[in-house]
């Protein structure tokens, strides 16, 4: 039996998962089914893109089948705007499933089975409130209490679940329980809730029900029905494996089994749904898909692709225990993948003016080839203008530079990239003292890399030609809390005290021309600024920019 696979260009060993299913093949058991089981109540995140990629990249790589199944039971917090964002989201990443299902869809087999239970005498309807059976559910060293209404006959309780089910009784009135012991040492397994009233219309079903299963009821039978082979949950549902077993046990039906992995935390990064829904009610940010937000319509609206994620998925890895991802680890897959990719071009963010006074008098504007990208020949060339009158960044250039400063400053020669060595002769300055204006010579010989006696300089610098530059605005992001977990929150405090104040930057800057024909979603490396994406709030006259990540790899100084 193998012990590794390839995975991110190398090999890699095995991680448990694989090492099960591989157990589980050497045993004759070829058949690999896994389910992806989203509540449609909210966006995903990366956290669920994690979950995606091993789901659906386990029964990839077995030759197996993955299922998209959405536990919509909940009527009250689900909607078809998140089963549509769900379902772009997962092709987006490079997946597709093999059967679109629905809790809903199973419905009516989940009721005949709870009747079924009902009639073994392993559950009974409770009239006790939510409250009530919280408290009396003990805790981890003291048992719980028997509800008065523990042992009605099945005769009864049948009678009753049936009325539930036809509407007699208001949200709360009555729940249906499994009947399994409120000493066991699990506390889950103290006559959980299976079924709960409310009078809510369904997005698939409307109002043909008016009961609902718990997910510990609904999850296991769903699994069973598709006859997945392996359920794979994130850490917290460990302790929910022996009720998911219990029920498929007590119904005698197909055994899917559950794994559980560590889920993802990334630090800066909240991660709760419920959280993000507040992020998004509270108007700190501008929708679910502000790309300050971790969820994967917002990563991808910033510019990230889905190369990158599933590089990083890769990266992290499966584990059996929880830890925290450094954010600069998704930036430097991002990073990487762009790299590769993207075209460059040339942007100023903070301009100022250059003015060539030796530039041949009449000629307004020559063209300088540039390379789209060094990484990827086939992206060809293009032809940038080049006029007497350039901006460049404001830091690119130091009146009373440093040693080892290798920008422009007075006296000191640069070169433009792909284009011109350029000398500074002359600062011009405002009346407050700020520099607006350096006045410049070129060596007309030094085009494409050389000058006209051989002489070599450290500096480069970017440009744009100042007549035939266009504006564009640039969203600069940074993370949006302060804080590394975000979750940890001192006391009297919330999440929300953590919110980074510059979390989002809009800066208007000069850029190439031809950037113009650009189209949303085109990514770019601004050459010596970062990688940006064309974002959809863009117009014809005003092309908006967001940067996805810059130029600086964190993560890999962190990790040398």
């Amino acid at each position: 039996m193998s012990n590794i696979t390839e995975g991110a260009g190398t090999a890699r060993p095995l991680n448990f998962l694989e090492e099960i299913i591989e157990e589980s093949i050497a045993r004759g058991e070829t058949r690999v089914h896994t389910r992806f089981p989203p509540e449609p109540n909210g966006y995903l995140h990366i956290g669920h893109a994690k979950s995606i990629c091993l789901n659906f990249g386990l029964a990839r790589k077995y030759g197996g089948l993955c299922n998209l199944r959405f536990d919509d039971t909940n009527p009250v917090k689900e909607d078809v705007e998140y089963v549509d964002s769900i379902k772009e989201d997962i092709k987006w990443l490079g997946f597709d499933w093999a059967g679109e299902y629905y809790a809903s869809d199973y419905f009516e087999q989940l009721y005949q089975w709870a009747e079924q239970l009902i009639s073994k005498g392993k559950a009974y309807v409770d009239d006790q409130s939510q409250e009530q059976i919280r408290q009396t559910r003990g805790t981890v060293t003291v048992a719980g209490t028997d509800s008065p209404w523990r042992n009605r006959t099945a005769e009864e309780n049948l009678d009753l679940f049936r009325r539930m089910r036809a509407g007699e009784f208001a949200d709360g009135e009555k729940v249906l329980r499994a009947k399994i012991g409120m000493a066991h040492p699990n506390m889950l397994m103290r006559d959980p809730i299976m079924y709960r009233i409310i009078h809510a219309e369904h997005h698939r079903t409307g109002n043909t029900w008016c009961i609902y299963p718990m997910y510990d009821y609904a999850h296991g039978e769903s699994d069973s029905i598709e006859k997945i082979t392996h359920s794979i949950c994130t850490l917290e549902f460990d302790v929910h494996r022996p009720l998911y077993d219990w029920f498929i046990e007590q119904l005698g039906i197909f055994p899917s089994r559950q794994y559980e992995f560590a889920r993802l935390n990334l630090t800066y990064t909240i991660m709760s749904k419920r959280k993000l829904l507040k992020l998004v009610e509270n108007k700190v940010v501008k929708g679910w898909d502000d790309p300050r937000m971790p969820t994967i319509t917002a990563l991808r609206r910033r510019g990230y692709t889905p190369e990158s994620i599933r590089a990083f998925a890769e990266r992290v890895g499966v584990a059996k225990r929880d830890n925290v991802i450094d954010l600069g680890l998704l930036e430097f897959c991002v990073r990487e993948d762009l790299n590769r990719r993207a075209e460059r071009r040339m942007a100023v963010i903070d301009p100022i003016k250059v003015v060539i006074t030796n530039y041949p008098e009449g000629q307004t504007v020559e063209f300088v080839e540039c390379v789209n990208n060094p990484e990827a020949e086939s992206a060809g060339r293009r032809k940038v203008p080049f006029s007497n009158t350039l901006y460049i960044e404001r830091e690119d250039f130091m009146e009373d530079p440093p040693k080892k400063y290798f920008r422009m400053s007075p006296g000191k020669e640069v070169r433009l990239r792909y284009a011109y060595l350029i000398r500074c002769d002359e600062v011009i300055k405002d009346g407050e003292g700020n520099v607006i204006e350096l006045r410049c010579t070129y060596d007309s010989e030094s085009s494409g890399g050389g000058s006209s006696d051989g002489r070599k300089v450290k500096g480069v610098i970017h440009w744009v030609s100042a007549p035939h530059a266009i504006d564009i605005e640039t969203r600069l992001y940074e993370t949006l809390f302060t804080k590394e977990n975000p979750d940890d929150v001192e006391e009297g405090k919330t999440f929300l005290d953590y919110i980074n104040p510059d979390s989002l930057s809009t800066v208007y800057a000069k850029a190439e021309p031809s950037l113009t024909e650009s189209e949303v979603g085109d990514k770019f490396q601004f050459e010596r600024i970062g990688y940006f994406t064309k974002d959809k709030d863009s117009a014809a006259d005003k092309p908006v920019f967001n940067r996805t990540v810059t130029l600086k790899d964190t993560w890999a100084k962190l990790n040398r």
